[in-house]
């Protein structure tokens, strides 16, 4: 676990030192800007992460670059260059807990909170997440949508572009956990 944590770059203090430590195994991560002159829609499926299954803990990287759709060429390299600045901030990170005491190898569906840490563009927020879990025998998934408001993170919206580019973008996560081959 203590490598899976420094190979994602994250605090090892936030995972427990359980070995029921689970790998993302596939992961799409979308976000939506629905502004009154124009809709963009991007995502990308090269998110890191690790789960603790006996302490409840988490934590997700995702890789700003790595986000694909948009409108135009031209749109995502606005994306890159002038709002998140993905050279100076590579990473968007959310660390942290599940608030439910939800046994994570019992086969189900639950609906549960998440408690973390987020980071994007720099400037981190704790935020409280809610999610759905669902432990089958083929793994452990899960999925939220939830909203950035893009302020809380420094992120501008220059006035003259204020029209097609929303305050508050609606993110959309999709985790597939499973356990390595010997575990």
């Amino acid at each position: 676990m203590l490598r899976t944590a420094l190979l994602l770059g994250l605090p090892v203090s936030v995972l427990g030192q359980g070995t029921d430590l689970v790998r993302l195994e596939r992961s799409r991560i979308a976000f939506v800007s629905d502004a009154p002159m124009e809709r963009i829609e991007a995502a990308q499926t090269n998110a890191t992460a690790v789960l603790d299954l006996q302490e409840r803990s988490f934590a997700v990287q995702v890789p700003m670059r790595d986000f694909q759709g948009f409108n135009s060429p031209l749109q995502r390299e606005h994306f890159n260059e002038n709002y998140i600045e993905s050279d100076d901030f590579p990473t968007a990170r959310f660390v942290g807990r599940i608030i439910e005491s939800v046994d994570l190898t019992r086969p189900g569906t639950n609906a549960i909170r998440t408690k973390g840490k987020f980071s994007l563009h720099g400037v981190t927020r704790e935020r409280i997440i809610d999610c759905t879990i669902v432990v089958a025998p083929d793994g452990i998934r899960v999925t939220s949508t939830f909203e950035v408001p893009l302020a809380d993170h420094d992120i501008r919206i220059p006035r003259i572009v204020e029209q097609k580019i929303a305050p508050v973008v609606q993110v959309t996560i999709d985790l597939l956990f499973r356990k390595s081959e010997g575990e």
